[in-house]
């Protein structure tokens, strides 16, 4: 197995490089050449690297990010049950008592995988950790809710993401004082929003300290949106527009536009005071040949 320092270089490699043909070509290195642990991905940061490239706008790198996620988290957990089968047999054969928990007892490095062969999301139960460390009931069960979202598909370490969900219950409660609705109602946005599968950079984001607790703990429903779901919900905003200020205004044809789409230039458009009155009036442009719909001032 290749050592942690080449593994460090390759993601720093990974991060640097410009083109996808070079992104592709260490993606394809580190599925077929390295086998991980949970401490060589604490050190080298490479799960939260590769991580971050499953959403990739180009199909063959987000696959292959996929794969070796999925890989790497299968290979830490092989890592560890071995290891506590060994630990377990060990203190039965000499008698050592359990040590007792105090705040959380990190089983399992990943996800745990199912009697069918697939991997379970990831959660505070599978990885066997248990919070106890506020001395509120509520509080730990917030921190375990923030854990279940931040390490759903993680291949980050158990006392990483702990610390990270600890960290942010402590920046939500610093705000409200108190297990309040109004605390309790934030707690569970910020869960929803970590949970949405659609959104994993927002994870990894928080999980690698990109975005810090207490930034996170304040962040909007808007502002946690992946790009994907902001630039979706800006489309259905400027259809909505058009829809409604076309059933009050009328459109007249010319040819003084031309489509970014299509090039053709028989157009419809009307014009309306979308802003302050100091503004200039936004022109709605809708193309006859394509349909395609563009707006400027």
């Amino acid at each position: 197995m290749s050592d942690v320092s080449e593994l460090k270089k390759l993601v720093k490699d990974l991060q640097s490089v410009t083109t996808n043909e070079e992104r592709v070509s260490i993606l394809q290195i580190l599925k077929k050449n390295f086998q991980v642990n949970e401490s060589i991905l604490r050190e080298s940061k490479a799960g939260l690297a590769v991580g971050k490239l499953r959403t990739h706008d180009v199909k063959e790198i987000s696959d292959l990010a996929k794969e070796i996620v999925k890989k790497w988290k299968n290979e830490v957990e092989r890592a560890k049950g071995g290891s506590g089968s060994k630990s377990t047999a060990n203190a039965k054969s000499t008698g050592a008592p359990r040590k007792p928990v105090v705040s959380a007892t990190p089983a399992s490095g990943s996800v745990t995988p199912a009697s069918n062969g697939k991997s379970e999301v990831r959660t505070a139960k599978s990885d066997g950790v248990k919070i106890s460390v506020s001395g509120d009931t509520m509080r730990d069960r917030c921190i375990e809710l923030i854990y279940d979202g931040l390490a759903c598909d993680s291949a980050a370490p158990t006392d990483l993401i702990l610390s990270r969900a600890k960290g942010v219950e402590q920046a939500v409660f610093a705000q409200f004082g108190r297990t309040s609705p109004e605390y309790k109602g934030k707690v569970r946005s910020l869960f929803v929003n970590l949970k949405d599968k659609g959104n994993p950079n927002l994870r990894e984001s928080i999980v690698s300290g990109e975005v810090s607790p207490e930034k996170f703990s304040k962040m909007t429903s808007e502002e946690m949106m992946s790009e994907e779901r902001r630039a979706a919900d800006q489309k259905i905003k400027e259809e909505n527009l058009f829809k409604s200020l076309g059933a009050g205004a009328q459109e007249a044809e010319t040819e003084g536009f031309q489509c970014g789409r299509c090039k053709q230039r028989k157009c419809r458009y009307r014009q309306a005071q979308t802003r302050s009155a100091d503004e200039p009036m936004t022109t709605f442009v809708t193309c006859v040949n394509c349909g395609h719909k563009w707006k400027f001032s």
